[in-house]
């Protein structure tokens, strides 16, 4: 077993786990017995179900991946996300063995129970704004977004919604229509949900200079134009875009549409799914600018890797809706409100907000140094240990998504876990659990570093 570094020194984590905190490869990848399963997955497995590395995993812990070959993978994409605090968190862990022992489903509409409120109560006291709220769990991240828009439509009284370019919210028929890209999320999946409208985001990278004020008015203008603040339920948008490749909006983009939304009426609705939970170096990403949302949406880290979501916000807005016509069977399951009370006291008691801005330093620094001598790396960006570069043609700013797949292909090869995602499927994504060491990220870098020289 590895001997862990001193977890009182900076920038490491010691995961409390008898997995190996090492990358180490016994078989090429994938091994035989993955390729049996992937085998059997053809067969048993409806083929719309893809995957992005061909490993089966059997075990998981802190930063790394076991498959079932005995591979063990530095994990750069936690789930899409999910397993913010560490797989199998020790905290999370006890939680849900307690729980699992006590009861694991009586449907909170049914006979309700502690932990949802517990969970409801920790949600309005983490989530930006002190002002009076209300909590409503659910299952997914799609879930949630199309209940927010539900409590907005009843509280305004008003039907429309608008939501971004490069925007991603789900998979169900609603939220498709509320996702940007087709392909391989809509294509064929029509007739979508109606009185969706896309205005155009700030995206830094390819908006010609506009500031955040400006990309913001002209955002607003077609607002304006094409649908009309008075027929405006909602106003949806993730504070820095997951699938549509970690987009950060310039500063003041997000303040100036919360303030529009405001002076109309509107509910302004902040997709936190990818972005909450410490994942940015900040509790919620619209804290950077101050931004305090009528309604927010959380998912993905909120459990440890057990499915939740929820929508948090202004109790007017949140009790707008009559009895019985938010909830679900699942929704704020027994075992999942365990794990999301845990995983809560993890980011407040091991200080995981500090520790992805410290994240964001090492990776900064390390793709910085590969940029610097790799002209299609056109751009890094992103928040703590929420990373990305965008990679186009050498010497121009068209996107370049070939180098994207060959790059995360050489490095699923090397044991290393990258997912790739934007419009233009040019963006490689890193997501690694904010429990993940100074040494395994490095050694995970190091990868990477070699498969850009690799895909020249």
């Amino acid at each position: 077993m590895t001997t862990f570094a001193d977890p009182d020194s900076a920038g490491t984590a010691a995961p409390e786990t008898d997995v190996a905190q090492e990358r180490r490869l016994v078989t090429e990848i994938p091994g035989p017995r993955s390729v049996e399963l992937m085998d059997r997955k053809t067969g048993a497995v409806a083929a719309g179900v893809g995957t992005t590395m061909p490993v089966f995993a059997t075990r998981a812990a802190g930063g790394i991946v076991v498959d079932v070959d005995g591979n063990h993978l530095v994990d750069l994409g936690s789930g899409i996300a999910v397993t913010t605090v560490g797989n199998s968190a020790r905290r999370v862990v006890e939680a849900v063995q307690r729980q699992v022992a006590e009861f694991t489903h009586t449907c909170f509409m049914v006979t309700p129970y502690e932990a949802y409120v517990a969970v409801a109560e920790a949600l309005n006291r983490v989530t930006p704004g002190d002002h009076d709220k209300r909590t409503a769990l659910f299952n997914s991240g799609a879930e949630a977004v199309e209940n927010a828009v539900k409590i907005a439509r009843v509280h305004t009284g008003r039907q429309a919604v608008v939501v971004f370019d490069h925007a991603y919210h789900g998979r169900t028929n609603l939220t498709m229509a509320m996702t940007a890209k087709s392909m391989p999320y809509k294509s064929g999946f029509g007739p979508f949900a109606s009185e969706v409208y896309r205005a155009p985001l700030s995206y830094p990278f390819r908006d010609g200079g506009l500031d955040g004020a400006e990309a913001a008015a002209r955002a607003i203008d077609v607002i304006d134009k094409q649908v009309g603040a008075g027929n405006l339920a909602a106003v949806v948008i993730e504070p820095i875009q997951g699938e549509g490749g970690f987009i950060e909006p310039a500063p003041g983009f997000l303040p100036a549409l919360a303030q529009w939304c405001r002076e109309n009426g509107v509910v302004f609705v902040a997709d936190e799914v990818q972005t909450g939970f410490a994942r940015t170096g900040d509790l919620f990403a619209c804290e950077r600018e101050g931004v305090v949302p009528d309604l927010i949406v959380t998912a993905k880290g909120i459990a440890g890797g057990l499915p939740l979501s929820a929508v948090t916000g202004r109790a007017e807005i949140m009790d707008a809706t009559h009895t019985g016509g938010l909830g679900g069977t699942y929704g704020g399951n027994p075992l999942a409100c365990a794990a999301a009370l845990a995983a809560i006291e993890t980011i407040e008691q091991d200080g995981l907000v500090g520790r992805a801005r410290e994240i964001e330093t090492l990776m900064r620094e390390r793709l910085g140094r590969i940029a610097e001598r790799d002209g299609r790396i056109g751009q890094i960006r992103g928040r703590g240990a929420m990373i990305a570069v965008e990679l186009v043609e050498e010497g121009t700013d068209a996107p370049n998504p070939d180098l994207a797949k060959a790059v995360a292909a050489a490095a699923h090869q090397q044991g290393v876990i990258v997912l790739t995602c934007g419009t233009y499927g040019n963006v490689l994504r890193f997501l690694p659990p904010l429990s993940i060491s100074d040494d395994l990220l490095n050694d995970g870098l190091d990868v990477l570093d070699a498969a850009f020289e690799s895909a020249r």
